[in-house]
């Protein structure tokens, strides 16, 4: 199991997400998850905005606790939209090609789970990705392709629509081929610079966590000391994998199923595949 974490709002160093909580980003990569045999060591990144529409991307294979260039760069870097990730690899090389997030353009992707029957369905899902966009691929990850198919099937339109396409083509892929394991297991973080989506769905079976910041001020509470308030501003919203403090009420659960818009304010949406096959 991967973990990310993404930030929208006033303009803030990483660090104060990925380093300084308690239960921050590199301090969950350190440890085991309870269903984890194994720490995220494969690989961490960071992608963020800035001075461009496109984002800015660091991606390294050294596991996040030990990666001395992110933490100086997470420190360095002031950004109102980021996306971060640590990776658990699940069959894929450790290579800085299959870390997390991904980018297209002025887009940025991160996933939580996996495709099942993966090294199956490889084959037709690399076929099925849209001719202009497959150079574009540098990995061999399933999530890489995962975002590639959501690009094919209209992310950069309506990005909600494209990644319930992308999912419904993987499942009935899935079901062609006879795999016998649930096809899909994702936590999916994008943004185009402007918003954060987010989707959380299995295709069976428990689902992968997701939470988000419950208000603004809920924010504010992983550092209740009145000299860093201003770093967080009335419309921060955080999404990440497991919560980076226990503080009762800060944190919301997404419910399985469901997809996120964070833009002014949250709004949640029910998130259901969309059949189809190109």
């Amino acid at each position: 199991m991967c973990r990310w974490v993404a930030y929208l709002g006033e303009p803030i160093a990483p660090r104060e997400l990925l380093h300084d909580p308690e239960r921050s980003l590199i301090e969950q990569s350190r440890r085991n998850a309870p269903n984890m045999e194994i720490p995220n060591g494969d690989g961490t990144g960071l992608g963020w905005y800035e001075h461009r529409p496109e984002p800015a991307l660091f991606r390294s294979i050294t596991p996040a606790w030990g990666d001395d260039n992110l933490l100086e760069l997470a420190t360095e870097i002031r950004t109102r939209l980021f996306l971060a990730h640590v990776r658990a690899g699940t069959g894929t090389p450790v290579q800085q090609t299959n870390c997390h997030p991904f980018r297209y353009r002025n887009w940025l992707f991160v996933h939580n789970g996996h495709v099942g029957g993966y090294q199956r369905l490889r084959r037709e899902l690399l076929l099925a990705v849209r001719p202009d966009l497959f150079e574009n691929i540098g990995g061999s990850t399933d999530s890489e392709l995962m975002f590639h198919l959501a690009l094919t099937f209209g992310l950069t339109e309506d990005p909600l629509g494209g990644i319930a396409r992308m999912a419904g083509f993987v499942e009935d892929a899935a079901t062609a081929a006879g795999v016998d394991e649930p096809a899909l297991q994702m936590t999916v973080g994008v943004s185009d610079g402007t918003r954060l989506y987010a989707v959380r769905y299995a295709s069976a079976g428990e689902v992968n966590t997701l939470f988000v910041s419950e208000d603004p001020e809920s924010v504010r509470m992983l550092y209740p000391d009145s000299e860093r308030l201003a770093h967080f501003g009335d419309d921060a919203r955080v999404v990440v994998s497991e919560p980076l403090t226990e503080l009762p009420g800060m944190w919301r659960e997404v419910p399985p199923g469901a997809a996120l818009i964070i833009g002014d304010g949250v709004e949640e949406l029910p998130f259901r595949p969309i059949p189809g096959r190109v």
